[in-house]
């Protein structure tokens, strides 16, 4: 019965609050938290137990009309609050990303490919797709860089500083077709 798609986030812990500080049956926590009714009636009867209560109103998992209604009705179904992932966990932000260090020396020729290939490109694109700086960027376009002369432009996606559908949603806006 555990691990089901609609049970609670820490299922013991959540029946332990329940059993605390609601008046559900054993067979509505047990139901709700997708644990065995042996399971829950042990957790109310370690008085001495380790496992620290999860407040499932607070996390936003039942509402309390919810928990309401079925201290009111015995037999109803403790119903889990269903709530669509928000859109900083399912989209990849938009910052900086990591670059491992062993990749980092690539850097240079990948900003040199795009400064090259889009010169009207903003710092702030090149910035945010490849995780440099704008001191880095401006002193490739002004050759002040200390091994300017050593670069070859190299396409970033070859080197593995960035994917290729990044790439082409970070040209979009300046590349003219």
């Amino acid at each position: 019965m555990q691990g089901s798609a609609t049970s609670p986030l820490m299922p013991k812990a959540t029946a332990l609050w329940l059993i605390r500080n609601t008046h559900l049956t054993f067979v509505q926590i047990a139901a709700f938290c997708s644990l065995h009714l042996l399971e829950v009636q042990n957790l109310a009867d370690a008085a001495d137990s380790n496992l620290r209560p999860f407040d499932p109103i607070a996390s936003e998992q039942v509402t309390l009309a919810e928990i309401k209604r079925c201290e009111a009705e015995p037999d109803a179904v403790l119903e889990i609050n269903v709530l669509p992932l928000a859109d900083s966990y399912t989209k990849k932000k938009s910052k900086a990303h990591y670059i491992p260090l062993a990749k980092r020396g690539l850097r240079p020729a990948s900003i040199a490919w795009i400064i090259t290939k889009f010169p009207n490109i903003p710092d702030k694109v090149v910035i945010g797709l490849l995780g440099t700086t704008a001191k880095m960027i401006e002193s490739i376009r002004n050759p002040d860089y200390r091994k300017v002369k050593g670069i070859t432009p190299e396409h970033p996606v070859t080197n593995g500083l960035c994917t290729q559908e990044e790439l082409d949603k970070a040209l979009k806006a300046y590349v003219q077709d």
